[in-house]
């Protein structure tokens, strides 16, 4: 009996210590979602995945295309890599041809991966991609379900990309 008020402490002890950490975790995304939103000049523009938008204070049509990579770590699985999606975005200025760039969740220059590209005088930048996939279902079930966000900022290479 004295053997199962022990065990049965050290569980409870366990187990809410994992529930602290769980907070702490939790505490500690939404303080670096923050931190990164408030680093951003510009605000977040979001698109569903096939949505096409006229900016006029930026003078350009964005269209999202698709996500034609989603390489990302599924929730609650433990990966050896990250991974990325990669979102295609059309840019359309007033008096340009349109321009598809590819925007990544992650920066790899040995994999051509960006998070950032320039268009027409402004740096575009890829924020958010959701949903993420999830370990049952994998990335293949969100075909057409994406939603991106992009800040677009003043300044930049003109006209180019990386």
């Amino acid at each position: 009996m004295f053997y199962k008020i022990i065990i049965s402490g050290f569980a409870l002890l366990f187990l809410t210590n994992c529930n602290a950490q769980k907070e702490i975790k939790s505490s500690e995304k939404v303080a670096t979602k923050d931190k990164i939103n408030k680093n951003i000049e510009g605000k977040i523009i979001y698109f569903t995945e096939g949505e096409n938008k006229f900016l006029e204070e930026y003078q350009m049509n964005v269209t999202f295309k698709n996500i034609s990579e989603d390489s990302r770590c599924p929730e609650g699985v433990t990966c050896v890599w990250e991974g990325a999606a990669v979102a295609n975005v059309e840019f359309m200025g007033t008096a340009t041809r349109p321009m598809t760039i590819p925007l990544a969740t992650t920066e790899n220059e040995g994999r051509n991966y960006h998070k950032s590209a320039f268009f027409n005088g402004y740096t575009i930048s890829l924020v958010e991609v959701n949903p993420a996939p999830t370990a049952g279902e994998g990335a293949k079930s969100l075909a057409g379900k994406y939603r991106i966000g992009i800040v677009i900022t003043k300044g930049g290479e003109d006209s180019t990309m990386r």
